[in-house]
């Protein structure tokens, strides 16, 4: 290696031969970087280094002038990975650095960066205003996914050429400076989410006149929206303000300019009042509308059925009322619709049908008539979620056609008729629910033939939690890319299993299957080929009129994790090859006309109570009361004898609840040490734990709210 840097001087250092081969090559490596780095304007110390890449590329009068540089001597070294590029086409010098706790001491002389990613490192600290300082023709600055904690101080004079700044998924607190619109004036793009920031959203924000794209989301935020944002910042086209507490109404006519809105998520606060037809103005351009989980009331508005540019459209958790628009009937582009936990009422817009539609949640509100001609036309439907509402008649001869369901929710209305052989052709069906209606009939025998039989590889992937957006952003004087992480909400489907309903969300609902026709007037036997859904968790069919024997093909139900066949007239005997259903939790076949023996309590039919089979006379054996054995009688039988015999069965419990309980602890120490070591694992943790109790807190107090209201 020379100094002239030349491509044929600087190779590749591999040391794996020993630590005086590295640490020849560290010294190497340092010597050059010391000389490359001051060419660029500021100096290293690497004494400790891994994977090191160095790149020059300014113009130069030859090719051979230009300076690269790599170095792998090791990933168990201190330093991280270092990247410099200087560009030729656009004349900046770029640093994207990884793996460190620390910010690398040779960034503290650098005063020519144009672009600084440090995201999706361990760094520790406060927020680096040194940077701004130091390098004032600095135009993006990522700190994404860090440990940065603190409050977010800027230097004291404005920074005119930052245009990008991202320092989302971090833990800095505090109020958001009140003059950050003067500190940061050129702004295109700022991302603050995912923080622990908290206060009012400053006014000054609208000073920013090129800012694009704006993402406040997941924060502690309150108060209202100020004006000024709403009027000044006309070329806003991404406005993210979810997950906080902000207040009041949404926008004021009077003050709204945002005509160029392409993303809205103001869901998860407190907002009140109507939707703001002034949003009407945005119809041109509007993709995303999330408006859940607020305080919203009034109709829906007919204006929304003349955005044909819209996509997702979600306003769940409100109290919205009155019909669905039949202007809805226009939304050819709609992917994503969710209405649900409402009091929204009438018929479905009929003919209501957008090509594009994956996604329909309208549970939970009041919705009634029968399904007619709706969705017809949506072979692109993954999500048929209409739970909950006031429905009738019968299952419609076109659900047959949408060959891309895969989760079918029509619990609690009053639909009737047969449950439709129809539904066989859906290959990729994992989930159905027709619970709490009035379907007679026979269950269909070729339920197998859909993806409940355990073939997942026709799988439907579930929307991510974060999509990567890139945009090429200009103005008058420049242009340039940017990406960004768009947050947007996972879908969820509510299922119950194992007597309680739980919300199935993300790569979780992707292995989820299972079956409901619980409170049904269902006739004939339980088909034999139900045993044939292999890799369902969840089978209920209680509380019908079913009669026969239940199928020993049961036994091949290997993943079950709840079997409630409770409430029927089933006959013959429990087969004895149940019990191999290892991860069995909730078992119930009470009050049917079952004989003979109870299965052998072992395993995990040990733990199964006399509830299980009560109310089946000719059932005998533990835990019920009766004997089977005739030469025996329960009132005569000695009770000691039953004390003993008793307690031989659950001798093991008192083992097993001893091994649990030091397992639990086991774990619970190992998480805990975890998270000490690692402290992004331990802020995600932290965050997580307080979003959770963020939902409770709410979901406890609207309720009680809605509890004193009535």
């Amino acid at each position: 290696m020379n100094a002239s840097g030349s491509p044929s001087d600087i190779e590749t250092w591999h040391s794996k031969e020993g630590e005086n081969h590295r640490g020849y090559a560290r010294k190497v490596l340092s010597d050059y970087l010391q000389t490359l780095l001051a060419h660029l304007g500021g100096n290293c110390t690497c004494t400790k280094c891994s994977k090191i890449s160095i790149r020059d590329k300014r113009p130069h009068t030859n090719e051979t002038n230009r300076t690269q540089a790599y170095a792998d001597v090791g990933d168990d070294e201190d330093l991280p990975s270092l990247r410099f590029v200087h560009q030729d086409d656009t004349d900046r010098i770029l640093a994207v650095i990884r793996d460190c706790v620390t910010f690398p001491k040779f960034l503290y002389h650098q005063h020519d960066l144009s672009y600084v990613d440090l995201s999706h490192n361990n760094l520790t600290g406060e927020f680096p205003n040194w940077l701004l300082d130091n390098n004032t023709n600095l135009d993006q600055l990522v700190l994404v996914n860090n440990s940065l904690t603190g409050p977010l101080l800027f230097p004291i004079h404005s920074h005119h050429n930052l245009t990008s700044l991202d320092i989302s998924k971090n833990s800095f607190h505090g109020n958001i400076p009140i003059q950050v619109g003067a500190y940061l004036p050129m702004l295109w793009t700022l991302n603050i989410s995912i923080n622990d920031f908290d206060g009012r959203i400053p006014s000054s924000i609208g000073d920013m006149n090129s800012l694009w794209s704006l993402d406040l989301s997941y924060n502690k935020l309150s108060g209202e929206i100020p004006e000024h944002l709403a009027k000044s910042c006309i070329n806003l086209q991404y406005l993210v303000l979810s997950n906080n507490s902000l207040e009041g109404q949404i926008f004021s006519a009077a003050n709204f300019n945002l005509t160029n809105l392409f993303r809205l998520q103001l869901d998860e606060n407190h907002f009140i009042g109507k939707i703001p037809d002034c949003l009407s103005n945005s119809s041109s351009y509007l993709t995303v509308l999330h408006l859940g989980g607020n305080h919203l009331s009034g109709k829906i508005p007919s204006w929304l059925g003349n955005m044909s540019e819209l996509v997702d459209l979600k306003m769940p958790n409100n109290r919205l009322e009155g019909p669905i628009p039949p202007e809805f009937c226009q939304l050819q582009n709609l992917e994503v619709l969710d209405l649900s936990v409402n009091s929204i009422s009438g018929d479905l817009p009929s003919r209501f049908s957008p090509p594009q539609i994956q996604q329909v949640h309208l549970s939970k509100n009041k919705l009634e008539g029968q399904l007619k001609d709706a969705l017809f036309n949506s072979s692109s439907l993954v999500t048929l979620d209409l739970g909950y509402n006031h429905f009738n008649g019968g299952i419609p001869n076109w659900i047959g056609r949408l060959s891309n369901l895969t989760y079918l929710i029509l619990s609690h209305n009053n639909l009737e008729g047969e449950v439709p052989h129809l539904l066989c052709n859906l290959e990729r069906l994992r989930l159905i629910d027709l619970s709490h209606n009035n379907f007679s009939g026979q269950i269909p025998h070729c339920l197998d033939m859909t993806a409940l039989h355990g073939d997942f590889s026709n799988a439907t992937e579930p929307m991510r939690n974060e999509e990567y957006v890139e945009f090429e952003l200009k103005n008058a004087s420049s242009s340039k890319q940017v990406s960004f992480a768009a947050m947007r909400k996972e879908e969820t489907v509510e299922f119950t299993t194992k007597k309680t309903s739980y919300s199935y969300q993300g790569r979780i609902l992707i292995y989820m299957s299972g079956v409901d026709l619980s409170c049904n007037k269902l006739t004939g036997e339980i088909p034999h080929q139900i045993g044939n859904l292999t890799r369902i968790l969840s089978l209920n069919l209680s509380y019908n009129h079913l009669t026969g024997s239940i199928p020993r093909t049961f036994s091949n139900l290997q993943q079950i994790e709840s079997l409630d066949l409770s409430h029927n007239n089933l006959n013959g005997k429990i087969p004895p090859q149940i019990i191999e259903l290892y991860n069995l939790a909730v078992f119930s076949v009470a009050y049917n006309n079952l004989s003979g023996k109870t299965p052998q309590r072992i395993n995990q039919f040990a733990t199964f109570e006399e509830s299980s089979y009560q109310g089946n006379p000719l059932l005998c054996g533990l835990p019920l009361p009766k004997c089977c054995d005739a030469n025996c009688s329960p009132a005569l039988a000695p009770k000691a004898s039953t004390d003993i015999e008793e307690d031989s069965y659950f001798m093991d419990m008192d083992i097993f609840y001893i091994s649990f309980i030091a397992s639990y602890i086991v774990v619970v120490l190992a998480i805990a040490i975890i998270l000490y070591v690692n402290p992004y694992w331990r802020r995600t943790w932290f965050y997580l734990v307080e979003t959770w109790m963020t939902s409770c807190y709410y979901f406890i107090i609207d309720h009680l709210l809605k509890g004193f209201r009535h």
